[in-house]
């Protein structure tokens, strides 16, 4: 009984390791959008439960091998900074080995899932995951680091919509630029932490190059930008009153987050960060809404 209740404590164990290793709670960001981009791609075209079944896991696949590949090419990094020095590669609970099959059988998944949803979708797979891992290595060449996490994340809704066999129209264009400023936008406020390990480290981000004042205003312009196209998004969909009333809900969520983080205090970074859970989630439940219930 003992040596069962023991294999069942290391199965858990790794479970919550693995778990923590990619930050499986926070695919609340990209995927609420990629089932956005199918739902809006619905009103032309049927969908059926299969491709949201599928697009569910190559979204969640995606995201998994994106995030190992980050932990994967920042742990020398990580090690050295306070701030993620306890993450599972630096402190020893993930071996590089186990962390490199991770993302290769989390890519091969991605590709499979992406395989499912139509010639297309495995056609643009490769690119994808280029687009995300690229994300990783950012920091290192550029600038616009926060930027490319955005463009990752953009990929969602346009994926989404190709899932169901969307084409044309400017409805997933707009979703993803709605995406990707939202995104980069508080990714600018968490790298704001990192600001001088990253310039004694020659890592490269907004915050390094402009200061923690000037991204600030950086990430509330992006922030500005993304209710901008959510509101386009109401004219080309079109979409109704209540979706206009759920994006001033969700404008309001964005304006508190901005106001949580000033230049001479950063002790509300993380707090601001996941509030960026329930901005995806409420944008889902609002689609839904002023979609099928007007």
């Amino acid at each position: 009984m003992d040596r069962k209740r023991d294999v069942i404590d290391n199965l858990r164990s790794t479970i919550s390791v693995y778990l923590s290793f990619v930050r499986f709670s926070h695919s609340v960001f990209a995927l609420p959008f990629a089932l956005a981009g199918a739902l809006l791609a619905a009103q032309r075209v049927e969908v059926t439960g299969g491709t949201v079944v599928w697009i569910l896991v190559a979204m969640v696949a995606a995201r998994s091998a994106a995030m190992g590949f980050n932990r994967l090419v920042d742990a020398r990094f990580d090690a050295l900074n306070p701030r993620t020095a306890g993450r599972e590669l630096p402190r020893g609970a993930m071996s590089h080995r186990e962390a490199v099959a991770f993302v290769v059988a989390a890519s091969v998944l991605f590709v499979f899932a992406a395989w499912r949803l139509g010639p297309l979708c495995f056609a643009l797979s490769p690119l994808a995951l280029a687009i995300v891992f690229w994300y990783s290595l950012a920091k290192r060449f550029t600038t616009w680091t926060q930027l490319f996490l955005g463009l990752a994340m953009a990929v969602a809704p346009v994926g989404g919509w190709l899932a169901v066999g969307g084409r044309g129209g400017w409805e997933p264009w707009l979703l993803a630029a709605a995406i990707g400023t939202w995104v980069g936008g508080f990714d600018v406020l968490y790298a704001c932490q990192d600001l001088d390990f990253d310039r004694a480290s020659n890592l490269r981000s907004i915050p390094v190059r402009y200061g923690v004042a000037r991204a600030l205003t950086i990430s509330r312009g992006m922030h500005v930008l993304t209710v901008v196209f959510l509101v386009a998004l109401a004219f080309v969909a079109p979409l109704g009153s209540i979706y206009l009333v759920g994006v001033a809900t969700v404008a309001a969520l964005l304006a508190y987050e901005q106001s949580l983080v000033r230049a001479d205090d950063l002790s509300q970074v993380k707090r601001a960060f996941d509030l960026n859970g329930y901005v995806g989630i409420l944008y889902l439940l609002i689609l839904v809404v002023s979609i099928y219930g007007e």
